[in-house]
């Protein structure tokens, strides 16, 4: 352990311990030109600088990876899920550290987010472990003397994952992929690049071969562009923006290189005049508010049948009041962190300003809540009284803010709730069945949640429709992300 790619923390707990800042290629710590820093939001302040990864690092990366391939691909399944399974126990035990870790740099609350986002990381490791010898071809008939067989094979990947759940979603990538078989460059957010550094000495720990787990900091323009772009991969994954999304998908074209995309999302949430309006306010507040509104499936739209809106409107209120205490990340009862960054706290202050202009009514906002003075911190604001032309209605804000609006018949709350470029997720809430289940084959939405909200599982495949992806991420379909066919067609005997 070299002492120059290591940087001792100590976090508010006072837990203390070694940051790796390095790269992590081949399975060692290197340097590179330059860094740069990261800012904990919840005080403004920087945490510690790391290495940034330029076109020479992602070239290396890559050449480790392929290079890696050649063996890793011949290593047993069962030995494979093993590995899987001990990296699932070797997180599990630090989800103290881990979870610490996120909340220092992404800002979202110890107890009641970034424990969360551990434990799930563990349990999709030990899912996937499970698929390592489970990925299998077929026999396909084709005459008395002929047949044909197909195999998977697994793919050098390249997987760029955002910041608003740093190892959470990286692990949507990963997990899959180990267990396929592949090997991986995987470059974090230049905003939460820590959880995932300090995960590579896990993966290491847990036996993966050299060059299997290869991590880069670095900058979307450089090094993610590059990596996207690098025709020494057979794919490339990304979750983020939908507009950075769409440049992804032009640099992967390089080579025409397999792709999948979870990108931006506007997500309705209809209640309609015969649902439990107390569980659909309790849903409605935990699916928009949860990691302080950067969430991809935030229930950002609610839409609500106008018989009760008034009712679900003053019970929306009184459950976001309850549910959310916005302050210090490691403050036990604290709920609500801030936002990641100065440039998100700018641009979702300017929309809480576009929702004021443009007419909509503010029913909670930041002279109801307290919080600290310092730190990117946004109260929870709801607007009421929203119509579809706002921004506030149009774009993704990923922010705790949420507009509210009426409807009057079911085909009208239907429409609204598709009049919008995204399709990640939709939730609605009634009693009748037979309405619940016709509205979520309406609703244009790759998730549909009926009676509750962002309440996903790693079993369920998981990706947008129209602009908010490509690919089903989770579930078996994440294994058909990672692998792809191979055709052998067996004549038995060699006449023609």
């Amino acid at each position: 352990m070299s002492d120059e790619l290591y940087q001792e923390i100590t976090l508010p707990t006072g837990l203390t311990f070694k940051q790796p800042i390095g790269l992590f290629i081949n399975n060692e710590w290197i340097k590179s030109d330059s860094k740069f820093e990261t800012l904990n939001p919840s005080t403004e302040e920087p945490i510690i600088s790391v290495y940034e990864a330029g076109v020479k690092e992602v070239d290396l990366a890559v050449e480790a990876a392929r290079n890696a391939q050649k063996e890793w691909r011949k290593v047993n399944p069962d030995d494979k899920g093993k590995m899987l399974l001990k990296l699932a126990d070797l997180l599990e035990a630090k989800t103290d550290l881990f979870s610490q870790l996120e909340a220092l740099d992404s800002g979202k609350p110890v107890e009641s987010n970034a424990k969360a986002d551990i434990f799930a990381v563990a349990d999709y490791l030990r899912y996937c472990a499970g698929w390592a010898d489970k990925i299998h071809g077929k026999m396909i008939p084709l005459a008395y003397n002929r047949f044909a067989i197909t195999k998977r094979y697994p793919l050098v990947v390249g997987q760029i994952v955002p910041w608003n759940y740093p190892l959470s979603m990286s692990s949507w990538k990963f997990c899959p992929a180990l267990a396929c078989g592949c090997s991986i460059v995987i470059k974090s957010s230049e905003m939460t690049p820590l959880s995932l550094l300090l995960f590579a000495d896990l993966v290491k720990e847990a036996g993966f071969h050299p060059g299997v787990f290869n991590v880069i900091s670095g900058f979307g323009k450089i090094a993610g562009q590059h990596l996207a772009e690098h025709t020494g991969l057979d794919k490339i994954a990304f979750t983020g923006s939908t507009a950075t999304g769409t440049k992804i998908m032009q640099s992967a074209s390089s080579n025409l290189k397999s792709l999948s995309l979870e990108c931006g999302g506007k997500s309705p949430l209809l209640v309609f005049d015969d649902a439990d309006l107390e569980q659909a306010a309790k849903w409605a507040s935990f699916g928009i508010m949860y990691n302080s509104g950067q969430n991809c499936t935030a229930n950002s739209r609610v839409l609500v049948q106008e018989s009760v809106y008034d009712k679900f409107l003053e019970l929306f209120k009184k459950q976001v009041i309850e549910d959310w205490i916005v302050g210090d990340p490691f403050d036990k009862d604290v709920t609500l962190g801030p936002l990641i960054n100065k440039a998100q706290y700018d641009k979702v202050k300017s929309y809480i300003g576009k929702g004021k202009a443009e007419g909509a009514t503010l029913v909670l906002g930041d002279k109801d809540f307290k919080f600290p003075s310092k730190g990117y911190f946004v109260a929870p604001h709801i607007f009421g009284d929203c119509t579809q032309k706002m921004a506030i209605v149009q774009e993704e804000i990923f922010g705790p803010v949420v507009a509210v609006s009426k409807f009057k018949t079911e085909e009208e709350g239907v429409a609204n709730a598709n009049d919008t470029i995204y399709g990640l997720a939709a939730m609605l809430f009634s009693k009748d069945f037979e309405r619940a289940h016709r509205v979520a084959d309406l609703l244009d939405a790759g998730s549909v949640y009926i009676n509750s909200s962002n309440d996903e599982d790693h079993k369920v495949p998981f990706g947008g429709f129209k602009m908010s992806g490509i690919g089903r991420e989770l579930g078996e379909n994440a294994i058909d992300l990672y692998t792809q066919t191979k055709s052998i067609y067996c004549n038995v005997g060699s006449k023609l």
